[in-house]
C-alpha cells in the first residue's frame, strides 16, 4: 500500500473536506481522492466502501458549483469506472450515465470532455446506458470534422461499444449514425478510424436493413463501400486492414453486398487470407481466421475460393500449433467453415500434416471454447463420405465424442456434438456398430425430449439415420425407447424440422418392403395414428406429402395393407389427396393406390372393388385426361 493511500485512509481530512462548503476544500479533497484511486482497484474498493459516490455524484450534478470541482469529479467517477464490475455496478446504482448525459447539453467544452471519456469508458465496460435518440444526436453533433480528434475517437469508441444488437443497431441509423461514421473514415488517423470501422461493422452484423443503409451513404460523392476498399490497399496498418475486412464481411453476411461483388471476392477475401499467413502476428491472424470464418460459414463459391492456395489450410493448420486457446478456436472455426461443402477441400484439410491429431486434442481441451470449435470442425469434415469410411474410423473418432456427449456437457457443445453423431451413425459408416454399443439409442432418446429445438432435432436426426436400411430388432429398439407418447409430441412439435424428421424415421421404420409387415404387426396401431395426427393438422403440403409416403410403405406390404383398407378415414383422405391442387400430394396419394391395387397379391380384388365403389377409378379416368405434370401422369 502506497504512503498517499496510507494518508488518505487514516486521515478524516479528505473525507470532512469533501463535504466542506468551501469549493476549494471539496476541490482539493477530489483530487486526492483521485490521484489515491488511478491503477488500483483495492483502492477504488476503499472510497467506493466509504460511501464517496453519492457525494461525487450530487457535486457532478450541482450546476452553480465550481467548474473545477464538478470536472474532476467526472475525471474521478471515470477512473472509478475503469473499476470492477462491482466498482461499476455502484456507480450505475448512482445514475452515473444519467447525469452525464445531461451534462452533453451544457455548454463547458471541458467538463463535456471529462463526461465523454467517462462514459466511453462505462460503455466498454459492458454497461447498459440507457440512450435515447436525442442522446446519440447530441454524441454525434460532437463528432463532426470540426471536432478535435479525442472527442472523435472518444464518440466513435462510445458508438461501438454502444451497439450491441438490433435495437442499438436500429436506434443508430435511425438518427444518422452511418453519415456521421463515413465522414469520419476520411480522417487519419488510427485513433478515430479503427472505432468507426468497429462501429460500422457492429451495425451491419446480420442487419440486412441498416446494412443497405450503410452501403448507400456518401461522403464527398463516394459511396461507402468504395471508402472501404481504399482502407484496403497493402500500405494500411494491419488492424486497419482486419475491421475493413470485418466491415465488408457484416455486410456480404447480411444481404447488402452479393457473396461475388468484386469487393469481397478482389478485396476483403485475399485481405483475410494474406493476413493469416505466418509473417503476421498471432492476434492478427487469428481475427483474420475468424471472419473469413464467418464470411465463407455459408456460401459454397467464397469456400472454394479461399481454398484455391494450400497457403490457407496449411496457415490455419500452423495456427493449432499455438497454445492460446482463441487461436485456435479461430483456426478451428475457420476449416469448420470452409470445408463445409465441398469434399475435395475436406480431403484436403484431412491430409494436411497432423490435422485429425490437432482435432482430438482439441476435443478433450481444458478450454470449454476450444472443444466447441473443434466439434463443430469435426461435424463440418464429417459431412465426408470417404472420411466417415476411412480416416474417423482409423482415428477412431466416435470415442471421444461419445465421451463429449457423456455427463453433463453444455448445451451448445451437446448441441454440435449431437450434428456431429448424425452423420456418424449413417447406414455407411463403420462407426455405426460401436456407437450402438454404446448405448447411443437411449440417449438420443432422450435428446428429443429437451426443451431446446436443436436437441431435439438431432435426436430424431441420428435416430432417422440409424433406422435406414437396418435390421428389425434395432427399429423396435429405437420404437420401444422413444415410446408412443414421445412420436406423438415429436409430431405435434413447433419446430417443422423435428416434424420432418419424425415422419422421415417412421418412413424408415416402415420399410423396406420384407420389415413392413412385421412393423406393422408390433407397432401398427401407433403409426396409423401417427399418420392420421399429421394429415389432419395445420400443416404444409411438404409435410403432408411425406405422411403420406409412409402410407404408400405401409401398402407396400403384404399383409399391412389390411390397416389402410380397414380405416375408412384413411381411405377417404386418400380420395381427397388425389385431386388436391398441390400435384405432390396427388402424386404421394396415388403411389398409396397403386399399391393397395397391385395385381397378384392376396386380396386384391377385394380392395379393388372397395376403392372402384368409393369412386377412385373415375378419380384416375379424370386426372389421366386433365393433369398436366408428367411424374403425376406416369403414375
Amino acid at each position: 500500500m502506497t504512503l498517499l493511500f496510507q494518508n488518505v485512509e487514516s486521515s478524516r481530512c479528505y473525507m470532512d473536506d469533501l463535504y466542506s462548503p468551501d469549493p476549494d476544500k471539496c476541490l482539493a479533497s477530489i483530487v486526492c481522492i483521485k490521484n489515491s484511486v488511478i491503477g488500483s482497484n483495492r483502492q477504488k474498493q476503499s472510497i467506493i466502501a466509504q460511501g464517496i459516490v453519492p457525494r461525487l455524484t450530487t457535486l457532478l450534478r450541482d450546476k452553480n458549483m465550481k467548474l473545477d470541482v464538478r470536472y474532476e469529479a467526472a475525471v474521478t467517477m471515470g477512473s472509478l469506472a475503469k473499476g470492477t464490475t462491482e466498482h461499476i455496478d455502484v456507480l450505475i446504482s448512482n445514475g452515473i450515465p444519467d447525469v452525464l448525459l445531461d451534462i452533453l447539453d451544457e455548454n463547458n467544452e471541458r467538463l463535456i470532455d471529462a463526461c465523454l471519456c467517462c462514459l466511453r469508458t462505462l460503455t466498454q465496460q459492458s454497461v447498459r446506458v440507457n440512450f435515447t435518440g436525442k442522446h446519440i444526436e447530441k454524441l454525434l453533433s460532437y463528432a463532426g470534422l470540426e471536432q478535435n480528434l479525442s472527442r472523435q475517437a472518444c464518440i466513435a469508441h462510445t458508438l461501438s461499444a454502444l451497439c450491441r444488437g438490433l435495437p442499438e443497431q436500429n436506434l443508430l441509423c435511425s438518427v444518422g449514425t452511418q453519415q456521421v461514421l463515413a465522414t469520419l473514415l476520411s480522417i487519419e488517423n488510427s485513433a478515430v478510424r479503427l472505432p468507426t470501422l468497429t462501429c460500422l461493422a457492429a451495425m451491419c452484423f446480420e442487419n440486412r436493413n441498416v446494412a443497405v443503409e450503410v452501403v448507400n451513404t456518401m461522403f464527398r460523392n463516394v459511396e461507402s463501400p468504395n471508402i472501404f476498399v481504399s482502407l484496403l490497399a497493402r500500405d494500411r496498418s494491419i488492424e486497419t486492414l482486419l475491421e475493413t475486412a470485418k466491415c465488408l464481411t457484416n455486410m456480404c453476411r447480411s444481404g447488402a453486398l452479393a457473396p461475388n461483388d468484386s469487393m469481397i471476392v478482389y478485396r476483403a477475401m485475399p485481405t483475410l487470407v494474406r493476413v493469416c499467413q505466418p509473417d503476421h502476428l498471432e492476434i492478427h491472424r487469428a481475427a483474420a481466421a475468424n471472419t473469413l470464418a464467418y464470411l465463407t460459414e455459408v456460401d459454397s463459391s467464397l469456400q472454394q475460393l479461399a481454398a484455391l492456395s494450400n497457403q490457407l489450410i496449411n496457415a490455419l493448420n500452423d495456427l493449432l500449433s499455438f497454445p492460446n486457446a482463441p487461436t485456435k478456436i479461430a483456426a478451428f472455426t475457420a476449416f469448420a467453415s470452409i470445408g463445409a461443402n465441398d469434399e475435395d477441400i475436406r480431403k484436403r484439410i484431412i491430409e494436411t500434416h497432423r490435422l485429425i491429431e490437432k482435432v482430438l486434442e482439441g476435443l478433450a481441451d481444458q478450454d470449454e471454447g476450444v472443444r466447441l470449435a473443434a466439434v463443430r470442425c469435426l461435424h463440418s469434415l464429417s459431412r465426408s463420405v470417404q472420411q466417415l469410411r476411412t480416416t474417423f474410423q482409423d482415428h477412431t473418432i466416435w470415442r471421444p465424442l461419445m465421451s463429449l456427449l457423456s455427463g453433463n456437457p453444455p448445451t451448445e457443445l451437446l448441441i454440435a456434438a449431437s450434428s456431429a453423431l448424425c452423420n456418424l451413425l449413417l447406414e455407411f459408416s463403420p462407426s455405426k456398430e460401436p456407437i450402438l454399443q454404446q448405448g447411443v439409442v437411449q440417449l438420443l432418446a432422450t435428446l428429443t425430449a429437451k426443451s431446446e429445438p436443436a436437441l431435439r432435432l438431432n435426436g430424431v436426426w441420428a435416430l432417422m439415420n440409424m433406422t435406414f436400411q437396418t435390421d428389425q430388432r434395432l427399429k423396435s429398439q429405437i420404437l420401444t425407447a422413444l415410446g408412443t407418447d414421445q412420436i406423438f409430441r415429436l409430431l405435434a412439435d413447433s419446430d417443422v424440422r423435428v416434424l420432418m424428421k419424425t415422419l422421415g424415421l417412421l418412413r424408415n421404420l416402415v420399410s423396406p418392403r420384407n420389415h413392413t409387415d412385421t412393423m406393422m404387426a408390433l407397432h401398427g396401431s401407433q403409426v396409423m395414428q401417427a399418420v392420421v395426427l399429421v394429415l389432419e393438422g395445420p400443416h404444409s403440403p411438404e409435410v403432408k406429402e411425406q405422411a403420406l409416403c409412409i402410407l404408400g410403405n405401409i401398402a407396400d406390404g403384404e399383409r399391412s395393407k389390411d390397416h389402410i383398407m380397414a380405416n375408412e378415414d384413411v381411405l377417404k383422405k386418400l380420395t381427397d389427396y388425389m385431386t388436391h391442387s398441390d400435384s405432390s400430394l396427388q402424386t404421394a396419394a396415388i403411389f398409396c393406390i397403386s399399391n393397395l391395387v397391385r395385381r397378384d397379391e392376396p386380396g386384391y380384388a377385394e380392395r379393388q372393388a372397395r376403392l372402384r365403389d368409393m369412386g377412385v377409378l373415375t378419380i384416375l379416368h379424370q386426372l389421366v385426361s386433365t393433369v398436366s405434370d408428367n411424374l403425376l401422369y406416369d403414375k
